[in-house]
């Protein structure tokens, strides 16, 4: 005779989703500020990419109708009730995905816009967009630059787990490459020269070059960087083909840095560190991005790329670190007018 053995099955529930949703286009600079505030929130938060097809990709985030069709298919079964508390969107794509959950839910979602979205401020709750973007609102928390974790803590993570950059020769100097840009004629004859400033550093200084690119970055760029950079020891980051990347324990770790000018996110992060930074921006560059370098020089965290600059005597202010204070200001705009938003992301 067979027994029948029955064990008891504890109950399984699902854990409920979290009530903060970030949404982008799965760039990794967008993605990044918006994990940022969401992290100096304290909240957690699910990561949806956008994926916006046809028209709406075009030009999101305007046309919102028929959304449903027009976004990845893992994110269109998310589309609907229970709604998320607070959403944080980044860039044209999440700017499109806020505003539609904004009016799907009644009013009920809190939506943050990270970045200037290209329409009038009032279709959020909040907007957050740096000040070369000169955009205007009761309801916008004005930046210098783009939201990024970089602290004290960040730093010294990123040390530790990168820790043999540390015993690179100095004075280490960590060069970040973006790529070209509309506006900043970045061409081969500047990536030339930009080339040549960093090798003349290192010829007068020694040390070491810690080189990072990013997704932007071409591949003759990235060829270039490999056969024309000289010092004492190179260092370089390519790509997942180099291993894991060093980002944060090349910041840690550098002594100075050497900046490409055309993205946002570097230049911030690397005034971050509180280190001296400098960048080689074309004379004949146009555009807002071009205010954005002029503040950062106005209040000394960006230096030219000169073959004579001399790192002992650059003024050095307080590191750039405003993404405590805009946590704040978010957390005072729910406070102040939604205890419901408050209440579902603490748990009271």
């Amino acid at each position: 005779m067979m027994r029948k053995i029955l064990h008891d099955v504890p109950n399984v529930t699902t854990p409920p989703k979290p009530a903060c949703w970030i949404v982008t286009d799965g760039a990794a600079g967008n993605e990044r500020q918006a994990r940022a505030l969401a992290q100096a929130m304290r909240v957690e938060a699910d990561v949806l990419c956008a994926g916006l097809r046809g028209p709406w990709a075009w030009s999101a985030p305007r046309m919102t109708s028929g959304l449903g069709i027009g976004v990845a298919s893992e994110l269109r079964q998310r589309l609907r009730a229970p709604w998320p508390a607070l959403v944080i969107g980044c860039g044209r794509d999440g700017a499109l995905l806020a505003r539609w959950l904004r009016h799907a839910s009644g009013g009920k979602t809190f939506t943050v816009q990270i970045l200037d979205p290209r329409i009038d401020p009032r279709h959020f709750d909040l907007v957050v967009a740096p000040r070369h973007d000169a955009l205007e609102g009761a309801n916008v928390i004005p930046t210098i630059g783009a939201l990024n974790p970089v602290d004290a803590d960040w730093l010294a993570a990123g040390l530790a787990r990168f820790a043999m950059l540390a015993q690179l020769p100095r004075p280490r100097t960590a060069v970040l490459i973006g790529g070209a840009r509309r506006g900043l004629d970045m061409d081969g004859i500047w990536f030339d020269t930009f080339l040549s400033r960093i090798n003349g550093l290192a010829e007068r200084d020694g040390g070491s070059v810690l080189v990072s690119t990013s997704r932007r970055t071409p591949d003759v760029w990235r060829r270039m960087s490999r056969e024309r950079l000289r010092a004492d020891c190179v260092h370089f980051w390519n790509g997942p083909e180099d291993g894991e990347n060093p980002y944060p324990g090349y910041l840690a770790a550098a002594d100075r840095l050497v900046v490409s000018p055309d993205s946002v996110n570097m230049l911030s992060e690397a005034c971050a560190t509180g280190k001296p930074v400098v960048t080689l921006l074309p004379d004949s560059a146009r555009g807002k991005l071009t205010d954005f370098h002029a503040e950062l020089r106005a209040q000394g965290w960006l230096h030219r790329l000169d073959a004579d600059v001399d790192f002992s005597t650059l003024p050095q202010p307080p590191p750039l670190r405003e993404l405590a204070a805009v946590a704040s200001k978010v957390w005072h705009g729910l406070e102040s007018t939604r205890p419901d938003v408050v209440a579902a992301l603490t748990g009271d």
